[in-house]
């Protein structure tokens, strides 16, 4: 199923993400398999483990959370990101940091890479699901990263649940990636913003 990026089909992206469904998404660098992140542990699907068998991706590789507002990050993490770092949101940027304790984040790994992505229609969808978002490039796990909508449509139309159709990102840059720690913080990946 394909849907056009407009506000008017944001109501059945969200229907579908929240019933367990798989989307690839656009995002403000390349498009995205999302699936909605189970908060309480009572969901009956695990959208993560589905994104991971569609990209044959190495089960230990925690995927990126994406979410609504850069505050909503201290619902997941009691570290204080630098406000040179956080008043990069919304936009390329992820940031892994320590999960807080008992959070059921924290259950499959200590840390969390989030991202509030530069994408308004995009943190719409991520809002009116109420919960954060999985991402990952699409792609299969060791192929490169697809950059036209007819190629994605192509490889995962019979996968994914739903495509959301906003032209091609061709040459686009993924996310840079950052790790926070005790004095400050190490680049991983250099991307879209510059660090």
């Amino acid at each position: 199923m394909t849907f056009s990026k407009s506000d008017e089909n944001i109501d059945s992206i969200v229907e579908i993400l929240k019933s367990g469904g798989v989307a690839v998404v656009p995002t403000d660098t390349v498009y995205g398999f999302s699936g909605i992140v189970d908060l309480t542990g009572n969901l009956a699907f695990n959208t993560d483990d589905k994104i991971r068998k569609i990209k044959g991706r190495d089960e230990k590789k925690p995927l990126i959370q994406l979410i609504s507002k850069p505050e909503e990050v201290y619902l997941f993490t009691d570290k204080k990101i630098p406000e040179n770092i956080i008043k990069l949101w919304p936009g390329p940027l992820t940031v892994i940091v320590p999960v807080k304790d008992g959070s059921p984040l924290g259950e499959k790994c200590p840390t969390v890479a989030f991202r509030c992505p530069g994408d308004e229609w995009l943190r719409t969808v991520i809002e009116r699901c109420g919960a954060p978002l999985y991402s990952t490039s699409v792609n299969r796990s060791g192929s490169p990263v697809l950059e036209t909508f007819d190629e994605i449509k192509a490889e995962f139309e019979e996968e994914a649940d739903v495509i959301v159709d906003d032209g091609d990102k061709k040459g686009s840059l993924p996310s840079t990636l950052i790790l926070l720690e005790e004095d400050g913080f190490k680049i991983l990946r250099q991307g879209a913003v510059k660090i």
